[in-house]
């Protein structure tokens, strides 16, 4: 059974569950209208939006802080999703988001690495929705190696806009040979 909410550590990151108390610091990286601005819900900068956001996360109970080993910083967060058992099991990794200083690669890449090689040991495969104009997630998604797939799912955003969502995937057998394993 996968444990959705592990703490998990790289190099660069401590991934742990988040908590009510990191309100303050994940709202003060979530401020920044600019990390939206692709993404469907184009408004969650906004402190009620991102409260709503937030509040979920910690309902679901799949959410992981991201924090920056080098100063203790909060810097971002994502999480597991939708747990599906049948045929190997499937669980959704997404809502990623993070700090504009840490785009770029390296910090994301860890923090799908850990994620991913976590998750993997569990279920046969991640899946990754993303919104078809989000530009920036889906080229992400394709340098850690995600697959597109046919699939497509129309997802009702705060204030009731139906937005089409591409669906990614990455199996074990993608991972084993992609580019996070180290030997892609």
């Amino acid at each position: 059974m996968l444990d959705r909410q592990p703490v998990l550590e790289g190099e660069r990151l401590l991934l742990r569950p988040l908590q009510p108390a990191d309100w303050d610091a994940l709202f003060a990286v979530a401020s920044d209208p600019l990390i939206w601005q692709q993404h469907p819900a184009h408004d969650r900068w906004r402190e009620p939006v991102f409260r709503a956001f937030f509040d979920d996360a910690l309902a679901n109970k799949g959410a992981l802080v991201a924090i920056d080993r080098a100063n203790g910083a909060v810097i971002g967060s994502s999480r597991f999703e939708g747990l599906e058992e049948p045929d190997g099991g499937s669980v959704e990794i997404g809502w990623t988001f993070l700090a504009r200083a840490f785009w770029g690669g390296a910090y994301n890449h860890e923090m799908k690495r850990l994620m991913l090689a976590h998750a993997l040991a569990s279920v046969a495969e991640c899946r990754f929705l993303v919104g078809t104009a989000n530009t920036r997630s889906r080229r992400a998604l394709e340098n850690i190696g995600a697959r597109l797939t046919d699939l497509i799912e129309q997802r009702v955003m705060a204030g009731g806009e139906v937005i089409e969502h591409l669906t990614y995937v990455i199996t074990r057998e993608d991972f084993a040979k992609g580019p996070l394993s180290g030997r892609g």
